[in-house]
């Protein structure tokens, strides 16, 4: 998801990946049930789901759980369970005064909630629904979780709207627990004119899965054709889910002064494959080191995830380090 940061973990041990399944408890969110990871149930136009009278129409969305392979995954829940409890909340719930009871419910910084941006719009019911955690950054005493997001608020006859954000939170190792210490929340900016060709391809493309932030991002006509023709070549043999694009990423290579290639729309990250999550080590042998070598292929200078590759053009076109356990990152020149 970023150009290579450095190695101050341990390398994974030998295998694809370790399984690591850990008994973790559920946010205070608006969420009825718990589940792990599941697939993008959505187009790539973010639409509001189907509304009846009943109350039961406005979604109650599980919340996130870690599934199998992951790193760290309670540094990944903790900054889940801070997205959730800020962007989602029961009727009546609204405000930053609430969302500031909520977080402190969990033990973590209350002031965090007046970070909490557009994910605190000024309506009585909001639900949220985290589409995946990915990390932008995992270093020994510090992380970055990408935490991408579907929210539905309620409009003014009380049915949902929905909308998205991804959010890039920080946090600081700790005990018990790793600390949460800000937010930082997408801002794709206004959608272009005239959305452009290969955006609308993109898009148009039901292969391709994007989230709201994502969505946003391609229609401001500032990812780059490079990254955009690359997903539709990928899409001809895959159908694949993209988790970041250009904003809600940091601006820097996480741990350096480097600016990132996501910023500039020059990148963009993939959680799942063909159904399966790239963290998860039950995947199909192979599936995720050939999603890597079509990436190369449809011209990427710099493709990383949890596989170290031999090969490709360059002797660094392809990288991996535990940030990039969990996903594959597609890098492109300008």
């Amino acid at each position: 998801m970023t150009d290579p940061s450095p190695l101050r973990l341990p390398a994974p041990p030998p295998g694809r990946r370790t399984v690591l399944l850990a008994g973790l408890g559920c946010a205070l969110t608006a969420c009825s049930t718990t589940r792990p990871n599941t697939p993008l149930a959505h187009s790539n136009t973010p639409t509001a789901p189907p509304v009846s009278s009943s109350p039961a129409a406005f979604p109650s969305p599980a919340a996130w759980l870690p599934g199998p392979g992951e790193l760290q995954p309670d540094v990944k829940l903790r900054a889940v369970q801070v997205v959730e409890a800020i962007g989602g909340w029961p009727p009546g719930g609204q405000g930053v005064a609430a969302a500031r009871a909520r977080v402190a419910a969990l033990g973590a910084d209350p002031g965090l909630a007046d970070q909490g941006g557009p994910l605190l719009a000024d309506v009585p019911r909001a639900a949220l629904e985290v589409v995946y955690a990915q990390y932008g950054g995992l270093l020994a005493d510090s992380a970055s979780v990408l935490v991408v997001c579907r929210q539905w608020l309620a409009g003014t006859d009380g049915a949902p709207v929905s909308t998205g954000s991804t959010v890039d939170v920080r946090l600081s190792s700790a005990a018990p627990r790793w600390r949460v210490t800000s937010l930082h929340l997408s801002d794709p900016g206004p959608a272009s004119a005239a959305t452009a060709d290969p955006a609308l391809r993109v898009l148009a493309q039901p292969r391709i899965a994007l989230p709201p932030a994502a969505v946003a991002d391609v229609r401001s006509g500032r990812v780059h054709a490079a990254a955009l023709e690359a997903m539709l070549a990928l899409a001809g043999a895959y159908a694949f889910e993209v988790s970041v694009l250009r904003s809600g990423h940091p601006l820097l290579v996480f741990g350096t002064d480097r600016p990132s290639d996501h910023p500039r729309g020059l990148a963009f990250d993939t959680w799942r494959i063909e159904g399966h999550p790239v963290v998860d080590p039950a995947a199909p042998a192979g599936l995720v080191e050939s999603f890597m070598r079509a990436a190369a292929a449809a011209g990427s200078y710099n493709v990383g995830g949890p596989q170290l590759l031999s090969g490709g053009r360059t002797a660094n076109q392809f990288f991996s380090d535990p940030t990039h356990h969990d996903h594959v990152h597609t890098g492109f020149r300008d």
